[in-house]
């Protein structure tokens, strides 16, 4: 069941997505050649705890960890270890979920380590650009397929893969939450979309092919040709004119898309 947000709910989220953000301008000064991911973790989560938030990963079906430390062809759930040191070249995606006040907020930034090839600029930047195409579509009577659609074409279109098995979803006491919201689909298809509705949209993009893997740790998900993959996502609330994104910090609000 889907559940619309009342006004305070909203609110409350908002503050959850402040944190959120917060937790990125924290740690990207961090990021850098010679720093591990369980660095960045252990930052990210001090960050949380600081504000008396919580990191509803950290136990969810026994995952380790407060964030998600994915780097280079590993797509999602990375988990953050004294073992994997960042190199120049890299490229670094951050999944934070913080939960305050009962409530939480999702998002994930991909960071570049260093001079990055023009190749995986352009890798960033259509990820990113993919999830703002999708919530063009994100308005009330629009339906989920919409969304979904938006971001497969944009990145196919760029010659680009979107990821099968893994969604956005929806958001609010609980992590995950109905709906599903897929980076592929069919226009009109899906949940009818409607003020108060909480959503996270995060692209989930492959350099290659589709196809992914699962580690013996099963948690670490990588695409199954070693190419490079790429994430980025924000929360959002549907409104009754479109949707505000709740989990931007203060740089990229002002910053035009």
């Amino acid at each position: 069941m889907i559940i619309v947000k009342s006004p305070r709910e909203i609110e409350l989220m908002k503050e959850a997505g402040r944190l959120v953000a917060k937790v990125f301008e924290t740690v990207e000064p961090h990021i850098k050649a010679g720093v591990s991911t369980y660095e960045l973790n252990k930052i990210a989560e001090d960050v949380i705890y600081a504000a008396g938030g919580s990191c509803p990963c950290k136990g969810y079906y026994d995952y380790p960890a407060g964030t998600c430390v994915s780097v280079n062809d590993t797509l999602i759930h990375g988990i953050p270890s004294k073992k994997i040191i960042l190199r120049e070249g890299d490229i670094v995606s951050l999944d934070v979920v913080a939960c305050l006040h009962g409530y939480c907020a999702d998002a994930t930034r991909t960071f570049g380590v260093g001079i990055l090839k023009d190749s995986v600029k352009q890798l960033m930047q259509v990820t990113k650009d993919a999830f703002y195409k999708g919530i063009e579509k994100a308005k009330p009577d629009n339906h989920v397929g919409d969304i979904s659609n938006a971001i497969q074409e944009y990145v196919e279109a760029h010659g680009y893969s979107v990821a099968r098995d893994f969604t956005g979803h929806g958001i609010g006491k609980s992590m995950h939450e109905d709906p599903s919201v897929p980076n592929y689909g069919i226009p009109g298809t899906g949940a009818l979309l409607k003020a108060g509705m909480a959503l996270a949209i995060e692209p989930m993009i492959l350099e290659g092919k589709k196809e992914t893997r699962v580690l013996g740790d099963g948690w670490t998900v990588k695409s199954r040709d070693g190419k490079l993959t790429c994430h980025y996502e924000n929360t959002i609330i549907i409104t009754e004119s479109g949707n505000e994104i709740i989990t931007l910090t203060e740089g990229e609000k002002n910053i035009n898309v």
